[in-house]
């Protein structure tokens, strides 16, 4: 069950939270809900619930690039105390969604293309070793929930759920990272991913940019569970290139002056 309050009437966006215990009519707790939102709440503190809400709100979009972030307006929509949303604020700057700026307040990053793209050209050169690495040493049972993941990707894209779509792709990407075993690889690449939320999204909404980036995901776990190496790195380097060159062509910026500008910045 999700929290809410009287913004719903008044048309504000409302955020998503554990609700206290729901009650039969004789006042006892309702087992399923109570129970579900027991383990989430013993499973996480509250910073971590906000921090959670307002990452899939930025992610979503429905807080956007720029948008400034008042702490008791924040508190108010999530029916929680100031002390875990500053909390979150502190977390999700850590991890590159937000910034704090001095006698100013807490915003949504906002990056430019050449940031994007320098970004983008990272991650190509961090996903290539992780496809090699993923590989090496992918169990059948990784392959199983790989192969999961693009099922929930296949049902989203056939559907025409962006926000479905993006959130699985998301946790396919953030899967393959993780079977690299790599910590440090891990906390430096979901920092990356975070910054370019936005246009990570901007790219998958154009037209054939689903269909190409599932026909990818499908290309990239078989050749990962074939052990095929080299192939499954340069795979998921060209599908972040990819991605990079869509994310060119949606915000009318080739490539050529960006890695120019880049160059000259180095000089």
């Amino acid at each position: 069950m999700l929290k809410t309050n009287s913004r719903r009437a008044r048309g504000e966006p409302v955020v998503a939270l554990p609700t206290p215990l729901r009650r039969d009519h004789a006042g006892h707790a309702a087992p399923g809900d109570g129970a579900r939102t027991i383990r989430v709440l013993q499973s996480n503190s509250l910073p971590t619930l906000v921090q959670r809400e307002l990452e899939r709100m930025i992610v979503a979009g429905d807080l956007p690039a720029g948008a400034k972030l008042n702490e008791a307006t924040i508190a108010d929509l999530l029916g929680v105390s100031r002390g875990p949303v500053r909390e979150a604020f502190r977390a999700l700057e850590e991890s590159g969604l937000v910034r704090l700026e001095k006698n100013r307040g807490v915003f949504v990053r906002q990056m430019d293309v050449r940031e994007a793209d320098e970004i983008y050209e990272l991650r190509a050169v961090l996903d290539e070793f992780v496809g090699r690495r993923a590989a090496e040493i992918a169990s059948p049972a990784d392959i199983r929930d790989l192969r999961a993941l693009i099922e929930r990707m296949d049902r989203a894209a056939a559907k025409n759920d962006l926000d479905a779509y993006h959130q699985a792709n998301l946790t396919f990407h953030d899967r393959l990272v993780e079977l690299a075993g790599n910590t440090k690889l891990l906390i430096t690449y979901r920092r990356l991913v975070n910054e370019l939320h936005l246009y990570r999204r901007t790219a998958l909404a154009q037209a054939g940019a689903v269909p190409l980036s599932s026909h990818q995901h499908h290309d990239i776990v078989e050749k990962i569970a074939a052990g095929k190496a080299a192939a499954a790195g340069r795979a998921l380097y060209e599908h972040v290139i990819g991605s990079r060159e869509r994310m060119h062509r949606a915000t009318g910026v080739t490539a050529e002056p960006v890695v120019k500008a880049a160059a000259r910045k180095t000089r």
